[in-house]
């Protein structure tokens, strides 16, 4: 959406909308940060969860088991 200029474009015009246009973007940046936050926490627990399963797993494939028998 163009907005339509009478004059000629100056630069404090330029200025203010890119102030503007970043106020828009700060606001929304701040807005999302908490959901960030979390979705972070969560994907680090899942991450060493599966870490800990998988070392688990592997650590029972390796062990060994001594029998001993008397005769």
């Amino acid at each position: 959406m163009a907005a339509e200029v009478d004059g000629p474009v100056t630069r404090r015009a330029i200025e203010d909308k890119l102030r503007e246009i970043r106020g828009e973007v700060d606001s929304a940046t701040d807005s999302a940060r908490p959901y960030a936050l979390i979705a972070g926490a969560v994907a680090v627990v899942a991450v060493l969860g599966v870490t800990y399963l998988l070392g688990r797993r592997k650590g029972r494939k390796r062990t060994t088991l001594v029998e001993i028998r008397r005769i």
